[in-house]
């Protein structure tokens, strides 16, 4: 139950808001509301109502997340949390101004993310047996998650009618119900059209499905099916550690600003909704000018 210190109704409003507007998932939503319990716990022991946030307040709520130890990561997300539901309380007239634009998140991503080189996306990506209808189908989706960098949970969810083979682009529904057009390069459209060749059906075996990716029972594969099976071909071809469908995202970003894509064109691809969180690549930005300076300065 959340706190009497902060009515419910703001909080059960925003969280509708979240649900039915903003087209947020389920665990999206849980999150926000989580957040906000534990808010609402601050607001009460300060003694607080909700049209007298002010920032001191709320940044006393946030050393206090630090005073707990809770990760970076953890607090990053309260942050959000607290300027949605600002933001959503000005919107609705009961905060007269925002409180949170001095609230700045931690810094993060000290380990830069992992991600695979060329020549470990080529082995892990041979490593399913083509003889079987899976071994098809797991290429295909390995080959259409580096040539794309979805998400897990949208590759999995892909239906056949998203792909536009003669177009070679993807139609992808994100987070929010936010629909993005993405690119597909050749040899994944190759690996797919070999999985429709015949491997898709002999998995029906006569049954009708709307996904492009299915398992034997006719539905789509789940996103822990997919971790699992990846981690098992990474063993088969020596990737141990800390394989995930989200490696293999962050490669498809890595190697696309090393290529000399640019940032906005990645954050697009990717679904961010803010250049911030695409900013992690950055590293890949600053060696590729090093490099250029270095090649091309007379006096470098």
């Amino acid at each position: 139950m959340l706190s009497a210190a902060l009515s419910s109704a703001p909080v059960s409003a925003f969280l509708d808001f979240c649900r039915v507007e903003k087209g947020l998932a389920t665990n999206s939503v849980e999150s926000y509301r989580l957040d906000l319990e534990r808010f609402c716990g601050f607001l009460e022991i300060e003694n607080l109502a909700v049209g007298a946030l002010e920032p001191a307040a709320l940044q006393r709520y946030v050393d206090s997340l630090y005073q707990a130890h809770l990760s970076e990561r953890t607090i990053s997300r309260h942050i959000t949390t607290l300027r949605n539901f600002c933001g959503f309380l000005v919107d609705e007239g009961v905060l007269a101004a925002d409180p949170t634009p001095f609230l700045s998140l931690p810094r993060r991503w000290k380990n830069l993310p992992k991600f695979l080189n060329s020549s470990e996306l080529e082995k892990l990506s041979q490593a399913p047996d083509p003889a079987q209808p899976t071994g098809l189908r797991d290429r295909a989706m390995i080959e259409f998650l580096y040539a794309t960098g979805l998400r897990v949970s949208e590759l999995c969810k892909l239906r056949v009618s998203d792909l536009e083979t003669n177009l070679g682009v993807v139609k992808v529904t994100g987070k929010g119900n936010k629909q993005r057009i993405v690119p597909v390069g050749k040899q994944a459209l190759r690996a797919v059209e070999h999985y429709l060749g015949g491997a898709r059906a002999a998995l029906l075996k006569g049954r009708l499905s709307p996904y492009l990716f299915v398992t034997s029972r006719g539905g789509c594969l789940t996103r822990q099916g997919f971790w699992k099976l990846l981690a098992q071909h990474g063993r088969k071809v020596g990737i141990f550690h800390n394989l995930t469908p989200h490696v293999i995202r962050h490669s498809f970003a890595t190697h696309l600003l090393e290529g000399g894509a640019d940032l906005r064109s990645v954050q697009t691809m990717l679904g961010h909704s803010d250049i911030a969180t695409t900013e992690i690549y950055t590293h890949v930005m600053r060696s590729r000018l090093k490099q250029m300076v270095e090649q091309h300065h007379p006096r470098a």
